[in-house]
């Protein structure tokens, strides 16, 4: 049989979930939320992906923000999003969630008329589906005729191009018209005719999932091991029913009893949240089935994936990478809330990143200070430096704006503009949270680091400059090494990226190239990790591989090194470049002053015009850019 492209598509709900951030109330006391794709699919499909599937998902999202949002967390994650349709006419569905306590999660399904229930039968395109390994479709979208029948299809044509069917039963009484709007966590309410109806699509499957109150509805009684005879006395299918606590049974064949199903290892975890660990469950399910794996390994991933996420916040947000899950496996954790394991939460942050970067060529503009003082010199304001920093920007992105790994940092005290407005691109943004020209090092906000960093977008990477040396005295290395932790803790807790620069040249000295891999490892020994390092650009190749010898046995996860320019010509830093470039860890650069010094003095002094600036920029720009990817070229 010919090689599918796909190893899963998942159809059906596709939705924003609105989580309480509060946890052990009600929802009319949640005071903010958080923001996750939601929908039982869609969920699955992210998991899956995490876990090394090729998944893709198939729905309707609507033309609005939320819609968008959908699109480009799959895109993210690695969710062939090809069949997700843009519906004009509907809105995308939202739920509202909350942790109310150990048992009682409320939430709030808005979805009449939603975008996702609209999927139709003219959406499935049979050479889409003949490129999957399997099809999972949900109870939801069996639900009405209309998405009734666009399952169906997709079920059809999955068996007649040699594909596997999975149905994940994933019933609510709320979205079948059992229950008012007031009570969408309600899992179970008995109905004959849902019962009968859920029955004529059993035949075709090979996989069905559910809890013990999903096999009731769909076997149509409330004693789970009759419901479970009377679905295998209607389908083939291998029959996985989720237990809580006591795990999950896989019954390849007769029902006969308990025993008679396959259990795998289950795992002692507090429950912190359940909503959405079926969905992390059959992500772990369908890891083990795709790739041939036996029922116990199989059940044992599945079980897995449930711990990790009734153990977080959040429902696809909480759910393992491979490489975290491998790891759980091999070394456990002797937390049972696994939220708070320092060593998997790191994995899990780095391995779930949005965006990983090979390269990443930054123009950096974040200074203040050195604008403050050409501004003042010439009787510029402080709009004017806002207004150089635009065309900044303008330069940067009509560069190099359409290149892998293009970004620029960008400060917001005097260059809110072009801050706005590259954090609503598609460049890498950092932004800088130290105060400018200070030491000891100071934060530019007030109060809590953690309380600036929640008005922060998530895609803007923290960057913080530290002037940290290891002569300086205890006193001052004791504040910068707690400034730095804080911000540590602050950045895990928000979930943004952060940048450490290491600045090691003062006062006219030149940089402490030989200490600057001992900061390192002492910043890493300290429980320190960085998502980036900033560094100064040494011309000796053992200074480069110090570097990447501490990164190599501290933090296996981290994104790079970039090199910093200290304002040294085109030539000189090229020949770092040529060094830098040897070793792995060196990802790019960000250089500032080199590119914009000349032109900003002279802009200030009005002796160019903009156009003239952003001329002059674009060129410094693309001569250290070409710099680096040659030394980077000759290093393959």
């Amino acid at each position: 049989m010919k090689q599918k492209s796909l190893d899963v598509i998942c159809i059906g709900r596709a939705g924003v979930d609105l989580y309480g951030e509060q946890v052990g109330g009600r929802l009319e006391e949640m005071g903010s939320f958080a923001k996750y794709v939601g929908g039982s699919p869609s969920n699955t499909a992210i998991g899956a992906a995490r876990l090394g599937l090729k998944s893709a998902l198939l729905t309707r999202v609507g033309d609005e923000h939320m819609g968008r949002f959908i699109r480009e967390t799959m895109v993210a994650e690695g969710v062939d999003t090809s069949q997700v349709i843009t519906d004009p006419q509907r809105l995308t569905a939202l739920v509202i969630l909350g942790i109310q306590d150990e048992e009682r999660f409320p939430l709030i399904f808005y979805r009449e008329n939603c975008a996702d229930m609209a999927i139709n039968e003219d959406d499935i395109d049979p050479k889409f589906i003949a490129q999957a390994g399997a099809v999972l479709v949900s109870g939801t979208h069996l639900s009405t005729a209309t998405v009734a029948a666009a399952s169906h299809k997709a079920m059809k044509l999955a068996r007649a191009n040699g594909a596997k069917v999975a149905l994940d039963i994933d019933y609510r009484p709320n979205l079948w018209n059992l229950a008012g709007h007031g009570e969408g966590e309600s899992r179970f309410i008995a109905d004959q005719g849902i019962s009968q109806h859920l029955q004529k699509y059993l035949a075709d499957c090979d996989l069905i999932v559910g809890t013990e109150e999903e096999f009731h509805i769909a076997g149509g009684s409330e004693d789970t091991l009759t419901a479970l005879a009377r679905v295998r006395e209607l389908s083939d299918a291998v029959l996985v029913c989720k237990r809580g606590a006591m795990g999950c049974r896989v019954f390849e064949a007769a029902i006969d009893g308990w025993e008679s199903g396959i259990s795998g290892p289950g795992f002692r975890v507090e429950v912190f949240n359940v909503l959405g660990a079926g969905d992390a469950f059959m992500a772990g399910l369908l890891r083990g089935w795709l790739r041939h794996k036996d029922w116990q390994t199989s059940s044992a991933y599945a079980n897995a994936c449930g711990a990790f996420a009734v153990s977080r916040h959040g429902c696809s947000p909480a759910y393992p990478s491979e490489t975290e899950l491998m790891a759980f496996f091999q070394n456990g954790s002797e937390y049972e809330a696994l939220r708070f394991d320092p060593d998997l939460n790191h994995i899990h942050r780095c391995t779930t990143r949005r965006k990983k970067y090979s390269r990443l060529i930054s123009f950096a503009f974040d200074h203040r200070y050195q604008f403050e003082s050409w501004a003042t010199e010439h009787g510029r304001d402080a709009k004017a430096i806002d207004q150089f920093k635009k065309l900044a920007w303008q330069a940067a992105s009509e560069e190099a704006g359409d290149e892998n790994g293009s970004g620029v940092l960008i400060d917001d005290r005097s260059g809110k503009s072009a801050l706005h407005t590259a954090t609503s691109s598609t460049a890498w943004v950092g932004r800088p949270i130290e105060a400018s020209g200070k030491f000891p090092l100071e934060f530019e906000a007030e109060g809590e680091v953690v309380e600036h960093l929640a008005d922060w977008p998530l895609n803007q990477t923290v960057k913080v400059l530290c002037p940290y040396r290891l002569d300086d005295n205890e006193e001052i290395r004791l504040h910068h090494e707690n400034m730095i932790r804080t911000l540590d803790r602050a950045c895990r807790h928000t979930g943004h990226e952060w940048l450490l620069e290491i600045i090691t040249a003062r006062d006219g000295e030149a940089p402490q190239f030989g200490s600057i891999s001992a900061i390192m490892r002492h910043f890493y020994d300290l429980g320190i990790k960085p998502d980036w390092w900033k560094l100064e650009p040494g011309l000796d190749i053992d200074y480069w591989n110090a570097v990447g010898k501490v990164i190599d046995e501290n933090d296996p996860f981290c994104q790079g090194v970039i090199v910093l320019g200290l304002n040294s010509s085109i030539d000189v830093i090229s020949q770092s470049f040529e060094v830098a470039a040897q070793q792995p860890w060196v990802k790019g650069f960000a250089v500032g002053r080199t590119i914009f010094k000349e032109s900003a003095q002279h802009w200030f002094a009005n002796k160019i015009d903009d156009s003239t600036a952003v001329t002059e920029m674009r060129a410094n720009y693309r001569r250290i850019i070409d710099a680096w990817d040659s030394a980077k070229q000759s290093n393959l």
